[in-house]
């Protein structure tokens, strides 16, 4: 499957390096590269694109904004030199987020989720809603911890505590935990809701990775996570469809 796509950047360095990386990627066809969103808009009205990698910084009309009036045919890849906006990239189209200076290696992971992206939804039978479901339950997400931002792979989250104004992310192999300051509530809103569930007002824990449930704690090694009465009735309805003991 060959993926139409375009480069949206008001840096021509940064133009000329993404479309190498599009030229030499079997499955990308590159149908234009544009320094401006205002000078793309009209063009790609006319002719949409599959794919688009789209600089967020840029006079006039930046890429977020952009980013809203693309049409839902057209999967977006954020590329850009700031991490703050990595949050809401994950608000509108956006596939990926990929921070400058930009590998090949990482450019083409990025491409190849795009690739899947298009092939389920093209697959016979496939339901577009559902593709579009799979498209926003990214396989990572950005935490910015100190004044780095680190991509963790939502697969390997054991679980999450929340003090006060920060939060700390346990993860599988990782002797420490990943400090962040952020809310558990913005924590929540981050995570796909049919990955993680919250047990507890300072407590987020990744239902897969659960090996045992004592006395009505959560048991992740030598660490015990609380199940607090305002959060059990949630965490007893996904126990009712994993539990054949609780199902007989």
């Amino acid at each position: 499957m060959i993926l139409t796509c375009a480069i949206i950047d008001d840096e021509p360095l940064a133009v000329s390096l993404l479309e190498s990386y599009a030229n030499k990627t079997p499955f990308l066809k590159l149908s234009g590269t544009y320094n401006s969103a205002v000078d793309a808009l009209a063009e790609l009205e006319r002719e949409a694109v599959e794919l688009l990698f789209l600089d967020i910084q840029m006079p006039e009309l930046n890429g977020m904004e952009f980013s809203r009036m693309v049409t839902n045919d057209t999967r977006i890849i954020f590329t850009t030199a700031f991490g703050q906006y990595a949050l809401d990239s994950y608000k509108v189209n956006a596939l990926d987020y990929l921070l400058k200076p930009i590998s090949y290696p990482s450019f083409l992971q990025s491409a190849q989720k795009a690739l899947q992206w298009y092939e389920l939804l093209h697959k016979p039978g496939a339901n577009p809603a559902e593709a579009a479901g799979k498209e926003r339950e990214p396989e990572s997400v950005f935490i910015k911890s100190e004044y780095k931002l680190i991509r963790i792979e939502l697969s390997k989250i054991l679980y999450i505590e929340g003090l006060k104004d920060y939060v700390k992310i346990y993860i599988e192999d990782q002797t420490r935990p990943l400090l962040s300051l952020m809310s558990m509530k913005n924590m929540e809103e981050l995570l796909p809701a049919s990955r993680f569930i919250r047990v507890h007002r300072s407590f987020i824990v990744q239902p897969e990775k659960i090996k045992a449930i004592e006395r009505n704690r959560i048991v992740f090694g030598k660490e015990y996570i609380p199940i607090s009465d305002s959060y059990r009735d949630g965490f007893n309805a996904f126990l009712s469809k994993h539990s054949l003991f609780l199902k007989m």
